[in-house]
């Protein structure tokens, strides 16, 4: 089958916060995203949106219309790998940022494959052989509140805001404070959530392996799903190993890769249960696709950091995904915003998209109004 590539159109999106969410050692105060669009001879047009780089997304945007447009205008859409392969040596520049690069290739390689789902009139996560109808909702919160170790107030609202939401789930996040104080943390949102609402934590790196085995200790009766990111990136591999080992606890990481065989080692070194690879921070779906292939050899559930629009195909299709992450509509009113056929969260889980591609269609007044480059 062919379909040629004519035209590759990036659109660069910023839309304001109503305030600072702070995680243990950032914050963000915007949603920033890129809309890629892949339009073929034939009239078939991709069109997807990737990434929150704030720093780098004019970056990002310019590397796509420079640098990777002329590279695969021509191109039959269906040659997927080919594609990939010919935006990949973008990435090979050690004295250039290769996250900017990385990010650009994820928004093409997005974008490739919604164009092939809606040249199929398919679901990509049929098409990736996947048969999960819905997945169980995990919401990204418990943010910090500014001076304040414990705010009770703040963690009740935000849990039961979570709930009302229709979420299954919370990442709670700690990592910036004393692990007694995050702990603390913990116990006030079980106790508000119950026994039957999920909760997982995300340290986002901010502890020392000795500071998270302390936590641990002190959370080991609060069910706890999965502990995210525990330790210090600078031996993270080892300290995530430890903390599974000696917590009992499942680990997470992942996200934090920018390859499938960063991910694969982390794997085989018993360093993780759980592997958050982001699709849109390092290569796109074809290299998110390898890594979940070896997580169902190896026995490894798969998530996704964030990006419910392109994870939910993904997951669907991973014989061990799990959880769809996304944040509270203030955290991320892109999701709530710009998709005019968004599935609304039910008993807990969000429907999959049926229609063709990722199965969303954007809505042009969010676009116009968020737009950059006008």
């Amino acid at each position: 089958m062919k379909s040629i590539i004519k035209k590759v159109e990036v659109t660069p999106i910023k839309m304001p916060l109503p305030r600072v969410f702070k995680g243990s050692h950032y914050y963000m105060d915007h949603r920033v995203t890129v809309i890629t669009r892949i339009i073929t001879e034939d009239g078939i047009i991709g069109e997807i949106y990737n990434g929150d780089e704030l720093d780098n997304l004019q970056d990002i945007v310019n590397m796509i219309n420079n640098q990777m447009a002329p590279l695969i205008i021509g191109e039959n859409l269906f040659d997927v790998n080919k594609i990939w392969e010919k935006t990949l040596p973008l990435t090979f520049d050690i004295l250039a940022d290769r996250k900017v690069a990385l990010n650009a290739m994820s928004c093409i390689d997005s974008a490739v494959y919604d164009a092939i789902g809606k040249a199929l009139k398919m679901p990509l996560f049929k098409l990736w052989g996947g048969s999960k109808a819905s997945l169980p909702v995990m919401v990204i919160g418990g943010y910090y509140t500014e001076g304040v170790d414990v705010d009770e107030k703040a963690i009740r609202s935000d849990i039961e805001s979570y709930i009302e939401m229709g979420a299954a789930a919370c990442k709670f996040k700690i990592g910036g404070r004393a692990p007694e104080v995050d702990a603390k943390r913990i116990e006030i949102a079980r106790k508000v959530a119950g026994d039957d609402f999920v909760i997982a934590v995300d340290a986002n790196q901010g502890w020392t392996r000795a500071e998270a085995l302390r936590f641990t200790t002190r959370v080991k009766d609060f069910n706890i799903r999965w502990f995210e990111e525990p330790c210090r990136w600078n031996n993270d591999k080892a300290a995530m190993k430890d903390i599974r080992y000696m917590s009992g606890i499942p680990v997470t990481g992942g996200q934090s890769e920018t390859s499938a065989a960063g991910c694969i080692e982390l794997m085989t070194n018993g360093s993780i249960d759980v592997c958050n690879f982001d699709a849109s921070w390092a290569g796109g779906p074809t290299a998110w696709r390898q890594v979940a292939g070896a997580a169902a050899a190896l026995g490894i559930e798969m998530a996704h950091h964030e990006e419910p629009q392109i994870s939910a195909h993904l997951l669907a299709s991973a014989p061990t995904g799990t959880f769809l992450e996304v944040f509270h509509p203030n955290r991320d009113p892109l999701f709530y915003k710009i998709i005019e056929n968004r599935n609304q969260f039910h008993n807990g889980y969000y429907q999959v998209p049926d229609g063709p591609g990722f199965g969303i269609e954007l809505d042009r007044s969010v676009i116009e109004k968020y737009r950059l480059d006008k």
